[in-house]
C-alpha cells in the first residue's frame, strides 16, 4: 500500500461537477492499493498517517500529529500510484489491486483511520474525480507499508 500525504489548508473532491467530501487544515491522502497488499497494510498505514509528525509545534519544529491538531484527512484512492514507468512510456499497472481487492482495503484504510481518531472524508472509490488540493509548506510525504522509500 502506497500514500502520497500532503499537508494541506483545503482540499475537496468533485465527482460529475459536485463537490463530495472536503476538509480544511490537515492532510490529504492519496492511496494506492497493490496486488500483494492486505488488511494489516491498511492499518499499518492509517497509524503512520494518523500520528505523523508533519505539523509545527510553539517552536516551529514539525512535532505535531493531524490528532494533535484536531485536523482533518481526506482519503483518495489513486491506483495510478502503482504505476510502473520504467519501461517504455506507457505506464504499466499490473502491480496495483484490481478493485475487488483494491475497494475493501481503501474501506478497511478509512476505518483505521477513524479509529485511531482522525476525522476523515473520502472521495468516490472507482470513480473520475476532480480532487483539489490546497498544499500547506509544501509539505508531502511517501509512505509505503511494504518498503521504504
Amino acid at each position: 500500500m502506497r500514500a502520497v500525504v500532503q499537508r494541506i489548508k483545503y482540499a475537496h473532491v468533485e465527482v460529475d461537477g459536485n463537490v463530495i467530501a472536503s476538509v480544511g487544515d490537515g492532510l490529504a491522502v492519496l492511496l494506492g492499493i497493490g496486488v500483494e497488499d492486505e488488511e494489516a497494510d491498511a492499518h499499518y498505514l492509517a497509524g503512520k498517517v494518523a500520528h505523523l509528525r508533519v505539523f509545527e509545534d510553539d517552536s516551529g519544529r514539525l512535532n505535531l500529529s493531524v490528532l494533535d491538531t484536531n485536523g482533518e484527512v481526506l482519503v483518495v484512492s489513486n491506483f495510478t500510484l502503482y504505476g510502473d514507468c520504467r519501461k517504455g512510456r506507457r505506464p504499466s499497472f499490473t502491480e496495483a489491486a484490481p478493485p475487488e481487492l483494491a475497494q475493501p482495503l481503501y474501506e478497511a484504510f478509512i476505518s483505521a483511520l477513524k479509529k485511531e481518531g482522525v476525522k476523515v472524508a473520502h472521495g468516490m472509490f472507482g470513480a473520475r474525480m476532480v480532487v483539489r488540493i490546497d498544499n500547506n509548506g509544501p509539505v508531502t510525504l511517501l509512505l509505503d507499508s511494504k518498503r521504504q522509500f
